[in-house]
């Protein structure tokens, strides 16, 4: 059974700092390791043995599931089906088509109505008089996907998120096939689907073997997973949004980024380098600069690109009076 005891605070590194008028404000302690493209441990921090909930963070893996499972996904929707998206109407329509094509709408996906997480989107939806909609919940890519796989199978469409459902046992098989472990426990994520919880390592492990994929590999989950990066990828967007972390690293960088509610943060470097990140305190706001730093300390990303990155993305920034006079950075 998954503990506040899991991941205690004595297992946690100190990973990045807020400063304010050269004063160290807070820090945020966590755990992190970097995974080589053949698997090899390069860099850990705190404990990464240590049981978390990846969150958003296992969407990879259960994106791979779902079109294993028999969901016909290419492109940008193969991207949204990974996505925690911010809700904008190019994100909700491209939900909407991959339900039509299925013969659903909106009113099968089980996860919760939600407003955009995407400022301009939620205004103009108010601007409309329109209601929350699940379409708009960040999560609407991975249950469209979802129900795409049960589509495909003739499995039961109101229970696709119960634990027992073809579509979740396969997507367990799946993840621990992936990460080479057996999973530890399963609870409920804030979508309504199953998360799983493992170690920061076999996170970690799971992403570096889909990042070393081949899209020529004679295994199908292997070249599903390729697949699902590539799209990624090239579809940046749909990962995010516009000004999201993950949207801005994988445009800069050539990267699969994918971070996860709760501090997770994960990131395969174009030679296959996997970083995962778990902050202790659940704050996200530093986890995507720490994970980029790792990547740099081993030569996978540019060092003066993350500099150069950190000082353009606002959120890095402490203001006092309207002005910069501190900022966040990793210390690691």
């Amino acid at each position: 059974m998954v503990t506040a005891e899991t991941f205690p605070a004595s297992a946690a590194a100190e990973l990045a700092v807020v400063e304010r008028g050269g004063f160290v404000e807070s820090r945020h302690i966590g755990s992190a390791i970097v995974l080589a493209p053949d698997g090899e441990t390069l860099i850990s921090h705190g404990d990464p043995s240590a049981l978390i909930l990846p969150r958003s963070a296992l969407k990879p893996l259960q994106a791979i599931a779902s079109v294993t499972a028999g969901a016909n996904l290419a492109g940008e929707r193969l991207a949204i089906a990974t996505a925690s998206h911010d809700g904008t109407a190019r994100h909700a329509e491209l939900v909407r088509a991959m339900l039509a094509d299925v013969g659903l709408t909106e009113d099968a996906l089980r996860c919760p109505p939600a407003w955009p997480s995407n400022a301009d989107a939620r205004r103009a939806l108010m601007v409309d008089h329109a209601e929350k909609s699940p379409l708009h919940h960040n999560c609407s890519g991975k249950h469209a996907a979802m129900l795409t796989a049960c589509r495909a199978n003739g499995w039961d469409l109101e229970t696709y998120l119960h634990p027992e459902h073809p579509l979740q046992v396969h997507t367990r098989e799946v993840v621990e096939r992936l990460t080479g472990m057996k999973i530890a426990a399963s609870v409920t994520d804030g979508c309504g689907a199953p998360v799983h919880a493992m170690s920061l390592l076999s996170l970690a492990r799971g992403l570096n073997r889909a990042g070393n994929s081949a899209e020529s590999s004679p295994f199908a989950l292997y070249r599903v997973a390729a697949q699902l990066l590539r799209a990624a990828r090239e579809n940046a967007w749909a990962i995010e949004g516009p000004g999201g972390d993950d949207t801005l690293t994988i445009e800069r960088f050539g990267v699969f980024s994918k971070k996860g509610a709760e501090g997770v943060q994960t990131i395969v470097a174009p030679d296959g380098t996997t970083v995962a990140v778990k902050m202790l305190d659940g704050s996200n706001r530093a986890a995507s600069l720490v994970a980029l730093a790792l990547l740099a300390r081993t030569g996978a990303v540019s060092v003066k690109e993350v500099a150069a990155a950190a000082a353009e993305r606002p959120n890095l920034r402490v203001l006092g009076g309207g002005r910069t006079v501190g900022v966040i950075r990793a210390t690691v």
